[in-house]
């Protein structure tokens, strides 16, 4: 499989994906970190997804808690949802008997900066339990909302900087992105197919933002 130069020069991971066949016994035996979350979809694919979102004034707030999404989750042994995602997202990640990184570093794909101590990254919703609240999730079981709020299979938990993620808050699009430029096709990519794996709505401003970002992307 050959990749084009600029998505190497983009998204390096990649490279590791195309090569998998011939570097498989190292992957198997030392996992390297993703720093990116996994099932992102190309530009083709994700505009698609946008086109096919229900565009809906927001829902109430009435009866949110965060309280209603349990996590982090166990995903195996001692490692829960958080731990499972630092481990993913960080470069040479060692951790205790707990799981709980001991060293490591983590890139902050929303703002470019790096950190050595995990208690300056936070694991970011990215489309935030509030938002979901309102987008549709205040319908869901508490089982549903949990899968949702510990989904490590999708684009929708990512490793950044505590501040960075306080910044964010509870926002949509159309009030906040990235302040990195560069990471606005990412991220306009992470959150629509995060909204359309679980069926959320948008609503009409949040979806000309998603688009601006998305027109971005090279591919």
């Amino acid at each position: 499989m050959r990749l084009p130069s600029a998505t190497i020069r983009r998204f390096p991971f990649l490279l590791s994906f195309a090569l998998a066949p011939v570097v498989a016994f190292s992957v198997a035996t030392a996992p390297t970190a993703l720093a990116f979350p996994p099932d992102v979809p190309g530009k083709a694919q994700v505009q698609s997804e946008l086109n096919a979102l229900t565009v809906r004034s927001e829902g109430s707030m009435t009866g949110y808690s965060r309280d209603k999404f349990p996590h982090w989750s166990t995903v195996s042994g001692s490692c829960n949802t958080r731990e499972t995602v630092l481990k993913r997202d960080g470069s040479n990640v060692s951790v205790g008997s707990d799981c709980y990184p001991t060293s490591g570093s983590w890139y902050s794909y929303y703002d470019g900066v790096t950190r050595t101590s995990p208690s300056q990254i936070s694991i970011d919703h990215i489309v935030p339990l509030a938002e979901a609240w309102r987008s549709g999730a205040s319908s869901w079981t508490t089982s549903k909302r949990e899968a949702f709020a510990n989904d490590i299979t999708g684009p929708q938990l990512i490793a950044v900087t505590t501040e960075i993620n306080s910044a964010k808050g509870d926002q949509d699009p159309a009030s906040w992105k990235p302040p990195r430029a560069s990471s606005h096709c990412g991220y306009a990519k992470f959150w629509i197919h995060t909204k359309y794996r679980w069926d959320l709505t948008l609503q009409s401003a949040e979806k000309t933002a998603l688009q601006s970002m998305l027109n971005t992307c090279s591919y």
